[in-house]
């Protein structure tokens, strides 16, 4: 009995998906670089988007030993000890955001927190977290972070804050959609299946209204805003289309998630000098 509780006591319940901690400090680095001033409450904002982000993998385990498993798991005691950390972090990094923001912020901010988190664990419960809606709208609030960090440097939320939340989320969405294009052209590929035109139209049009999106920033004279936005047009729009190829889609999701991770670093790094 002791061998198998053994391996759970030493768990770690910390973010597993790579992809969605990247979006949350890649916004909060943007946003703190942007805003060129620094106060303690930027950390506490850190501390806290990270904390709210790194209970959901102990509250799931939580919530699935209470809806689901009819036994009891030995990773459950681990999970329950995780998340009473996370949440006293939690809430110490809110007391000082509560000290600093205004009370319509904190309310705004802690309704959406409770809300999403709610929801996740809600829907990885029940198994459906590779719900496109779903990782669209984590993007959406992922990419938040770079409003409060705004919020805590400031004291306000700046104009260019919103559009580089904005930006940010439309770059996230449409590296969303051609990762699922991806996977259903690779399950077309073993024969399983024939292959759906539903993510790939969804992306292409997703490409479309980034270009666009540029085209704005080129008459608006936003050069560096606008070459960042056609880098992620053409490298999206080549992904799609090597994907007709089938040796192109047995690179393995491991080095995809990596190529996208440096283009959305890339498409970062572009929009600070735009925004600069």
């Amino acid at each position: 009995m002791s061998r198998a509780v053994e391996p759970h006591q030493n768990v770690r319940f910390l973010p597993r998906e790579h992809g969605a901690t990247a979006m949350l400090l890649t916004a909060i680095v943007c946003a703190a670089i942007l805003v060129r001033e620094w106060r303690w409450s930027e950390l506490a904002t850190l501390t806290a988007a990270f904390a709210a982000l790194a209970t959901k993998e102990p509250l799931v385990v939580l919530a699935r030993q209470r809806f689901v498993w009819k036994q009891r798991h030995p990773e459950t005691a681990a999970a329950a000890q995780w998340f009473a950390g996370w949440v006293v972090i939690l809430i110490v990094s809110g007391l000082v955001l509560v000290a600093t923001w205004p009370l319509k912020a904190i309310v705004a901010m802690g309704l959406g927190v409770g809300i999403f988190s709610a929801l996740a664990v809600v829907i990885n419960v029940k198994n459906r977290q590779r719900s496109t809606l779903f990782q669209v709208a984590s993007a959406v609030a992922l990419t938040s972070s770079s409003v409060a960090i705004c919020l805590s440097a400031t004291g306000s939320i700046a104009s260019w804050c919103w559009w580089l939340w904005l930006l940010m989320a439309m770059q996230a969405t449409a590296a969303i959609l051609v990762v699922h294009a991806r996977l259903d052209a690779r399950i077309a590929l073993r024969g399983s299946a024939f292959a759906s035109e539903h993510f790939r139209r969804a992306a292409q049009v997703s490409l479309f209204v980034l270009a666009c999106a540029a085209v704005a920033a080129t008459i608006l004279r936003r050069g560096w805003i606008a070459l960042a936005l056609m880098v992620v047009v053409m490298a999206y729009g080549y992904d799609l289309y090597s994907q007709r190829n089938s040796a192109a889609l047995q690179l393995p999701l491991k080095n995809v998630g990596q190529r996208a991770v440096a283009l959305s670093s890339l498409f970062s790094v572009l929009l600070i000098m735009g925004f600069w």
